[in-house]
């Protein structure tokens, strides 16, 4: 069982079933992107800044391929 640890979450990769696009965030909250898990539970991921959000959005979906 491989984990990913990212913003004080840790995911069990292989209970992801999908990680949406980067957006910005409701309350001008910064940018998020979500993790929806197989159990249908959501992770919302929040990064004060969009470059921030991309990056940690990639190396998740990196992890995951390579899982």
């Amino acid at each position: 069982m491989k984990t990913y640890d990212i913003a004080g979450f840790t995911l069990v990769l292989d209970k992801i079933a999908l990680v949406s696009a980067v957006f910005e965030a409701k309350d001008n909250e910064g940018w998020q992107f979500n993790v929806r898990m197989l159990s249908g539970h959501r992770v919302a991921i929040k990064r004060p800044d969009r470059s921030k959000a991309l990056l940690d959005r990639e190396l998740l979906v990196k992890a995951i391929n390579e899982a």
